[in-house]
């Protein structure tokens, strides 16, 4: 759950020359790319006019102060196509030394003329429109906290989550557009390794996370092979999930920008998970209201759901999804085998299979202004329902 639009994080931007409204003496250079984590549509574009910043987290549209990278010409651009660390450049613009700590995305409106400028494709669906509220005007606000200093040079990634962004609203029919965005420095980091083609290389995700938190996640090529690209020194829990296959997690991944780049495996070990049942779990998140003596439940459209396992000892992040925006319904399709555990070796993975963790998930609910609520669930069984009432 630890991929939100607000991560705070401290960028060195370069300078050249000149003063203003930034809080220092010098100009640094702003460079802004897009990628994407793994998603669940087929295709989802978005246009972009110009990317906003501003010194102050609170600033309103109309405010003074608000410095532009403007593209040439709105650029459509398919999220899907940006895995693996490959990075869609839009631009850069100089910007005054100081702190900044907001930064906006504007997207082109939606016309009456095919293409749509903003849409999505559901699998086995076909294009409509993505309604995106007050993106044209006022931008995706994102809150990235970071400091410009003069001389110095830094790049900026924006993590678009395309799967967790885009919301089906049931009862209409319609996506909605509800952005899940991580901004980090370009770090030259990446963990690499193979998946085998036998699994569905589109159904599948690798993901690097720290204490249960993901941190960047991808889907691999056709080759099988996954790039976690733009990874701060750490060390990361890399977690594998396929439809149709047992869980796979590989502890203790070393990431410096020493080594620059980590390897897991090659082709001739690519990672090849077991076949699992898939079970579903559904459920709702609602509210109740009391007026007098009669106390109504209301839909908490605004929630999202995560679904975490404990293996060897740590919890991961095994699947998360954003509820119906209308219905605040969700689903989960969770493997009922037990998941493999690896821990990390240069000499090569070793996989055993966690018997006590089959089947055994914690779902979370969170939601703004709200406490988060968990519910364990078992699907070594079957399907099952977790409704969450506040």
């Amino acid at each position: 759950m630890a991929r939100v639009a607000a991560i705070t994080t401290t960028l060195l931007l370069a300078a050249c020359g000149g003063g203003g409204d930034g809080g220092g003496n010098g100009d640094g250079t702003l460079r802004v790319a897009l990628t994407d984590a793994p998603s669940c549509y087929e295709h989802v574009y978005v246009t972009v006019e110009k990317v906003r910043v501003h010194t102050s987290g609170s600033a309103a549209d109309a405010d003074a102060g608000w410095r532009d990278l403007t593209l040439a010409a709105p650029r459509r651009i398919d999220l899907l196509n940006l895995t693996n660390g490959l990075l869609e450049e839009l631009g850069s613009t100089q910007l005054p030394a100081g702190d900044y700590s907001q930064l906006r995305l504007v997207l082109a409106e939606n016309g009456n003329s095919a293409p749509e400028a903003n849409a999505v494709q559901p699998r086995a669906g076909t294009l409509v429109a993505l309604k995106t509220p007050s993106a044209q005007q006022s931008g995706l606000k994102l809150q990235a906290h970071f400091t410009v200093e003069a001389g110095k040079t830094a790049d900026l990634v924006l993590d678009f989550d395309a799967c967790r962004s885009v919301v089906a609203a049931g009862k209409s029919g319609q996506y909605v557009l509800k952005p899940v965005v991580a901004v980090t420095p370009r770090y030259n980091t990446s963990i690499q390794g193979y998946v085998t083609t036998t699994m569905s290389v589109t159904a599948t995700s690798v993901s690097a996370q720290k204490d249960g938190a993901t941190v960047r996640s991808t889907t691999p090529d056709a080759s099988g092979k996954f790039v976690l690209s733009y990874l701060p020194d750490g060390t990361y829990t890399v977690v594998i999930t396929s439809d149709g296959r047992a869980t796979g997690v590989v502890t203790g991944v070393p990431v410096s920008t020493t080594a620059s780049v980590t390897s897991l495996n090659g082709t001739a070990t690519a990672i090849v998970l077991p076949t699992s049942v898939m079970n579903t779990v559904t459920g709702t998140v609602t509210a109740s209201t009391a007026s007098g003596t009669t106390t109504t439940a209301a839909p908490v459209t605004d929630a999202a759901i995560a679904a975490t396992q404990a293996i060897g000892g740590s919890s991961v992040a095994v699947a998360t999804t954003p509820v119906d925006i209308e219905l605040a319904t969700y689903t989960f399709r969770l493997p009922a085998a037990a998941p493999l555990r690896a821990a990390y070796a240069a000499t090569g993975l070793a996989f055993t299979a966690d018997s006590t963790a089959a089947g055994k998930y914690t779902l979370q609910a969170t939601a703004p202004g709200r406490p988060a609520m968990t519910k364990p669930v078992d699907v070594s069984g079957g399907g099952t329902t977790a409704n969450f009432a506040y």
